[in-house]
């Protein structure tokens, strides 16, 4: 195998949640499976069992999510001292502050340098631009999505022929409706209060509650659908409040003054998100700023769930319009209400039909063994192993 007897070293502040995150841990699993060394430079979280079942090594290290210069400085040190000693051939950084200690490190001991550009980052002012540019120095700069692919080349032309895109991918074998049975849903759907026996439309927003999400125009556009009597469903959120109780308290008092408190739900955080989308009709993600994926549609498409999404950022790369979901302007609740009323008068039937057109979209562009392949091939290219 290529990659065999190789150590690959990937560099993240922490493994608590998130793309990123999820990457680092099947990127190491994939290394694994190829009789490489994994090696995680990272302050753990609550996703390092993950990685440690995966076959991954964790290397702890508070450090490297400061963005102090001086630390910066320090780190790289830190990592040319563990690429010495732990025989490191290659080093991939998916966040800013340790990635310029990775390129410093890599430059230092003369090793393959790879970045990834998980999101679209704020850019306002030269310092800025500059400190962002660091995860467009890569010998290969992986981006997540053709929209973060076009991002990269506008802000950093530079590394126009350095970009490689390796969409995220979904875990097919976890996202999988025959895989969730009766007694999680059961689970969830109490815990949700969704009556038993209840042939209402369930549309789940499953986000963090946080203002670019799109709840508020959510509620306004169940506003909208709640005039038309001859339409039946409900709406739930389902996402962690991250401490932001005023938005929460916003959120239901919207719900109140709409009159909206029977049909629409804070339900908090789900750790059971296939079950959540086995419970689901319809998903929505209605963002009002880029997301530079779109995991919530590609992990509901995987479930054979049509999704509306925002048509601006990498969303819209996920659906295929019309055919396994819709796409509507952000803050536009009439346009969001028009979608979702779509698809609840399609039924049962209209959305299954939807629903598996969305599943083979998604094994077809968008899984983890996707993901794996492609990054792993670029590791063999630099590495001059070629697969």
């Amino acid at each position: 195998m290529p990659l065999t007897g190789a150590t690959i070293l990937q560099v993240i502040p922490n493994l608590e949640a998130g793309g990123a995150e999820r990457t680092t841990i099947e990127v190491a699993e994939a290394l694994t499976a190829a009789n490489a060394k994994a090696l995680v430079v990272s302050s753990g979280g609550r996703m390092g069992d993950e990685l440690l079942k995966a076959g991954g090594e964790l290397i702890w290290s508070d450090a490297f999510a400061s963005k102090n210069p001086i630390s910066i400085f320090a780190n790289s040190r830190t990592l040319a001292r563990i690429i010495i000693e732990r025989k490191v051939d290659l080093i991939h950084a998916r966040s800013r502050a340790p990635a310029w200690s990775a390129l410093w490190a890599a430059r230092r001991t003369r090793i393959p340098f790879v970045t990834t550009y998980h999101g679209v980052y704020n850019a306002k002012g030269a310092p800025k631009r500059l400190y962002n540019s660091v995860m467009a120095r890569g010998d290969v700069v992986i981006a997540n999505s053709q929209y973060t692919a076009d991002h990269v080349r506008k802000e950093h032309p530079f590394a126009t022929d350095r970009i490689v895109t390796i969409p995220r991918g979904v875990d097919i074998a976890r996202f999988d409706a025959e895989k969730v049975d009766a007694f999680r849903r059961q689970v969830l759907r109490r815990a949700w209060k969704v009556p038993e026996g209840d042939t209402a439309a369930l549309i789940v927003l499953p986000a963090r509650m946080t203002g670019w999400k799109g709840h508020r125009e959510a509620v306004a556009a169940a506003a909208l659908m709640a005039r038309k009597r001859e339409l039946s469903w409900r709406m739930v959120f389902a996402g962690d409040a991250q401490g932001r109780t005023g938005y929460v308290e916003e959120i239901k008092q919207l719900i109140s003054t709409h009159g909206l408190d029977g049909r629409v739900s804070l339900v908090g955080h789900c750790e059971d998100m296939p079950a959540a989308f086995a419970l689901a009709d319809i998903v929505i993600a209605p963002s009002n700023e880029p997301e530079a994926f779109g995991r919530v549609a590609a992990e509901a498409g995987a479930m054979g769930v049509p999704v509306v999404v925002s048509m601006i950022g990498a969303q819209r790369e996920i659906i295929e319009e019309g055919r396994t979901g819709y796409s509507v302007p952000p803050f536009d609740p009439p346009a969001l209400a028009e979608a979702m009323a779509r698809l609840i008068s399609a039924g049962p039937e209209g959305r299954r039909i939807m629903g598996q057109a969305a599943a083979a979209r998604i094994r077809e562009k968008f899984t983890t063994a996707a993901l794996q392949q492609a990054t792993l091939a670029v590791y063999d290219r630099l590495l001059g192993r070629p697969a």
